[in-house]
């Protein structure tokens, strides 16, 4: 709030975006048209959505560290449950695709506020904003730099996170080490340069210049890989051990 009003007076405030919405807005169901039947459209989305829950299930897991509490399968499962019900709910209201955001957990790990009271609260705000699209608006008109200087520190406590968790691993312990800089390292290049992809089809290119999609299948690829491969090494040296004995 101070930023938005230092930022008035500076001349950055600009209120033409709530003159212009209406007072009241009720979502119209399939606004964009009745759902189609398209094979690709629903591979494309079921390959999303798996990438998606893995990223949940990373969200979940850095909420449990910042509330100090086991997350457990039945916890996973829940979730992920929700966050599908809520896809076909946003589907229906012709919004996007509702997943688990790793700045929630930036926000908790800030404020130190652990109740999920305050989910219900911000969702009954969220309905009203909703249907107020005035009120709605003036969410709007807090500036990008004001946006900017709060996101880097919410943004920055999600990798620390993210770096406390993965602490937990030990990098020492079989090929550990290598699928976590090699995941790291791909999700990181497909971010910053996505325009590597340029050349691939679109349905390849659409997955892999996301970092979080392209990093997830390469950690998920190599643990598979890696793991068989050192399960054949440890049944070998066991075959080995048992004919020197």
């Amino acid at each position: 709030m101070i930023g938005t009003i230092v930022a008035y007076a500076l001349g950055m405030v600009h209120f033409s975006s709530v003159s212009e919405a209406s007072w009241l807005s009720i979502a119209q169901p399939f606004y964009f048209g009745i759902p189609q039947i398209s094979i690709t459209a629903i591979i494309t989305m079921i390959i999303v959505n798996i990438i998606s829950m893995v990223e949940s299930t990373g969200v979940y897991f850095a909420v449990g560290k910042a509330t100090e509490q086991k997350v457990e399968q039945k916890q996973i499962v829940s979730g992920l449950r929700s966050e599908g019900i809520a896809i076909m709910l946003g589907g229906i209201f012709n919004a996007f695709p509702y997943t688990a955001f790793s700045q929630n957990v930036g926000l908790i790990s800030l404020t130190r506020i652990k109740s999920r009271d305050v989910i219900f609260a911000a969702g009954g705000i969220m309905v009203v904003l909703g249907l107020l699209p005035k009120l709605a608006a003036i969410t709007t008109v807090i500036p990008n730099a004001v946006l900017g200087g709060a996101m880097i520190v919410m943004f920055g406590s999600v990798a620390a996170s993210g770096i406390s968790i993965l602490s937990e691993v030990d990098l020492r312990k079989g090929n550990n080490l290598i699928i976590a800089s090699c995941s790291i390292a791909v999700g990181l290049g497909s971010a910053t340069l996505p325009q590597m992809f340029d050349q691939l089809p679109d349905f390849a290119k659409m997955l892999l210049q996301n970092g979080i999609v392209s990093g997830s299948l390469t950690a998920i690829l190599l643990n598979l890989f890696l793991s068989k491969q050192e399960t054949q090494t440890g049944s070998l040296e066991k075959i080995q051990t048992s004919i020197s004995r």
